[in-house]
């Protein structure tokens, strides 16, 4: 079935998705421990019944068995033909269930995390996915799925994967925490605006959560989606009898969420881990006819990091675009561009935020120096530093194609003008990726002189740009802001161009503010005076300094006249302690040597920490290195596990401050030793994934974490045998074993470890964690249990002190 016809059923009734998989397979004979998909081409008749069950039971699509089907799982079981065993599944599924069924090729995560948040390479991930991707279509799946995704950046190589293949309908789903954030801090709205801007079909969640928090889920996101929304939660809790994982909501319980979840908004609708044909059933039975609703929005004026979103609407209060990441003027930051650093861009990210701004220029424009390279290389530093979205600025296409690329959200590009060479390099380029643009009215290098000259370059430059399906919601246009000095009318006339984009053209706008006052003294109040007349003329964004206090606290003042800022709620706040004008801007003294080490590892930064080290034991002379690792740097991690339980960090900024902390102890680790004289550690602590589970990034960060805060660590990696478990308990004598399972599937090897540990007499004890293993759980087997890295330290910490 085609794109278009998948489009047209999804107008006309909710589609009902399959079950689970793997726990279905496990009921009728799969061992654990196996490689699914190769067991299911050995054994195609189970696969196949299984998948004529859910076909029997109501379902309008089934999955393939191939989540686990790209080249770096696969490697784990020896299989090495990748485009082979997907193109068989997918013709099992076919034959399984015939042509009036969907066969979804279905495509899950590698294990490891994507640059910019891990070691994973984007392009390799891309490839990766290519190879799965070809396999199946050769198998002749109708459509994709992307499923239990914890790293949008990886979702997008995969998505990138399939439309670079074909045009095929593709569905993504998120898995997300309870706290509704997935792994790396993703909430489910900057995944839609993400995920539908770059071209997925359909958008949604799965795994994880049952029916309850779902919903929740789908229902944030309906108000912003472009795209239909997509559902698959879990029967509920997952909990231990006797030797079997079971969850805890029935086929009817389960089937009674369905028209719930059809009011909030769901347009596709299945199972994930614990749910059989029965429970597909009652879904399916339980709906009946209940129509579909349709997204609510044809498209979207809003921008997206990895971690946070802006929704652009034009009766909310000015956007400020923080321009300070551009080396114009600024040697420092010119000289830390050339050296590939990064220290002073993430300081001018953190302040500007601080400051409050809501999206960030970057700009990376210093002659001799490779410009894609420069880039990405701050995208990779901002991933970590800040949840703000990003305006990529740069003249050069390459520059902005490399940016487009990498960066795991949706960015606004800066800019493209009439020029039509640069229309035709660039509009293609923002559409294949998904960005808003901002339509700067130049034509062939000159600014036209008046509003209506600008106007007349807006139309036609929007005229272009809709052959590539953009809206007038997909841009902004800058206004032009020229110096009064030079031109004593170009003020009016920016004024009258925003007031035609604003209130007859139908658009969005945007100032660089200061440009006005070029040449004249005392410019922050022609700048305020300005910005104020600008947002009566129905201005959306300023492009400014975040710092100038005189700017932000008149842009405040405006939003309360406006109306856009309803019970002056903002401007209360903001000057609760006073006028804030009467203060200096952030900045203050320069950092000491010590402060330097603190705040290195506070904010992750791996690439400066040794030097600052160095700098620190060189500058006094009474520090050592354990002073330094005692009072500068114990207590900055301290801070930065407190932060991620705040939920003020996520994932990325938690794995960045911890390496960074890592780099600095193998700085000091010969002061450390020789000054230790071979002191003993606080413990040894042996770590592995259980049998059959060939998922460690949970159990990496762990381990990373426990090293951190002085443990021994021996991490025996994934798919750890249980006789081997054993085998290293009796040899290391651990002070604590931590056992990981991200499967339903496995998770029954854990009970297995601890029982055989039981009766060879070991009371070592045990603690649990993975995505789908809960505190009820591992208290039904007598362990303790983490949810992530920063609480395994302090469960360990407090195991240590009661044994």
């Amino acid at each position: 079935m085609n794109k278009g016809m998948i489009k047209t059923l999804l107008k006309k009734r909710i589609l009902i998705l399959d079950g689970a998989t793997g726990t279905e397979l496990q009921k009728r004979g799969m061992p654990a421990g196996v490689c699914p998909e190769r067991w299911c081409t050995e054994n195609p008749e189970v696969i196949q019944a299984v998948q004529r069950d859910y076909r029997e039971a109501g379902a309008d699509m089934v999955y393939t068995c191939t989540f686990g089907g790209n080249r770096l799982k696969l490697s784990e079981y020896g299989v090495t033909d990748v485009k082979e065993i997907n193109r068989k599944l997918a013709v099992l599924s076919r034959q399984a269930v015939g042509t009036r069924v969907l066969v979804a090729g279905d495509i899950g995560p590698t294990g490891r995390f994507v640059e910019p948040f891990g070691d994973l390479p984007f392009e390799e991930a891309v490839t990766i996915f290519k190879e799965q991707v070809a396999g199946l279509v050769a198998g002749g799946v109708d459509l994709f799925v992307i499923e239990t995704m914890m790293d949008i950046q990886e979702a997008r190589a995969a998505l990138l994967a399939v439309k670079e293949t074909g045009d095929y309908f593709t569905i993504v789903t998120m898995t997300y925490e309870p706290d509704g954030r997935t792994l790396n801090g993703t909430d489910p709205v900057t995944a839609l605006i993400t995920l539908q801007s770059i071209g997925a079909d359909a958008v949604g969640c799965n795994c994880s959560a049952g029916p309850e928090a779902m919903m929740e889920w789908i229902g944030a996101m309906k108000p912003y989606a472009t795209v239909p929304l997509a559902a698959k939660p879990n029967a509920g809790i997952p909990r231990l009898v006797g030797k079997t994982t079971t969850f805890d909501m029935d086929p009817v319980a389960f089937g009674a969420f369905s028209n719930p979840f059809a009011a909030v908004g769901v347009n596709l609708l299945g199972g994930c881990c614990g749910t059989t044909p029965d429970h597909i059933g009652a879904l399916k039975r339980a709906l009946g006819a209940t129509p579909p609703v349709p997204p609510r929005r044809k498209s979207l004026a809003a921008v997206s990091s990895a971690r946070g979103h802006v929704i652009l609407d034009r009766d909310k209060p000015l956007f400020v675009i923080g321009e300070r990441i551009n080396p114009t003027g600024k040697k420092a930051l010119q000289q830390e561009l050339r050296e590939g650093k990064t220290s002073l861009v993430r300081q001018m990210a953190r302040e500007q935020e601080d400051q409050g701004a809501d999206l960030l220029d970057v700009n990376v424009g210093v002659p001799g120096i490779d410009e894609p390279l420069a880039m990405k290389s701050l995208l990779r530093a901002l991933a970590g530093t800040t949840g703000l979205p990003l305006v990529i600025d740069s003249p050069k296409v390459d520059t902005i194609a490399a940016a487009l690329r990498l960066y795991p959200g949706r960015a606004l590009l800066n800019s493209i003008s009439g020029e039509r060479e640069r229309m035709e390099k660039l509009l293609p380029l923002a559409a294949r990726y998904g960005a808003m643009f901002i339509l700067l009215p130049l034509l062939d290098g000159e600014i036209p002189e008046t509003a209506a000259g600008r106007s007349k370059v807006v139309r036609d430059v929007y005229r272009a740009a809709r052959r590539y399906r953009f809206t007038k919601e997909d841009f902004i246009v800058d206004g032009l802001v020229m110096t009064v000095a030079a031109n004593p009318d170009a003020p009016v006339e920016t004024l009258k161009t925003v007031s035609w984009c604003s209130r007859s053209f139908g658009c969005r706008t945007v100032l660089g503010v200061s440009n006005v006052s070029f040449g004249l003294p005392e410019r922050k109040w022609l700048n305020a005076a300005f910005l104020t007349m600008a947002q009566a003329a129905g201005l959306t964004v300023a492009i400014a300094n975040p710092a100038n206090l005189e700017l932000m606290a008149m842009k405040k003042a405006s939003d309360v006249f406006l109306g856009k800022d309803r019970g002056a709620a903002i401007y209360i706040e903001s000057f609760r302690d006073g006028d804030k004008t009467e203060k200096k801007p952030a900045g203050g003294a320069p950092l000491t040597t010590s402060e330097q080490v603190h705040q290195a590892i506070l904010v992750g930064n791996r690439d400066d920490i040794v030097g600052f080290i160095a700098g620190l034991l060189e500058s006094d002379a009474g520090m050592s290195a354990a002073r330094t690792v005692e009072e500068f740097m114990i207590p900055a991690i301290l801070r930065v596990g407190e932060l991620y339980e705040q939920k003020t960090y996520f994932l990325p900024q938690l794995i960045a401050s911890a390496e960074a902390m890592k780099k600095g102890l193998d700085h000091l680790e010969p002061l450390l030793r020789a000054a230790k004289s071979g002191g003993a550690s606080k413990g040894v602590i042996l770590l592995a994934t259980v049998q059959g589970d060939i998922h460690d990034i949970g159990k990496n960060i762990v381990a990373l974490m426990l090293r951190n805060y002085g443990y021994d660590v021996i991490d025996l990696g994934k798919d750890v045998a249980t006789k081997t478990v054993i085998e290293h308990m009796k040899k290391c004598k651990p002070a604590v074993v931590g056992l990981s399972a991200l499967m339903t599937t496995t998770m029954i090897a854990m009970k297995d470890v601890m029982e055989l540990a039981r009766s060879e007499g070991l009371a070592t004890p045990f603690i649990l964690g993975g995505a789908v293993v809960t505190d009820a759980y591992a208290t039904s087997m007598g362990a303790a249990y983490a949810r992530d890295g920063v609480e395994a330290v302090r469960v360990v910490e407090k195991l240590l002190k009661l044994s």
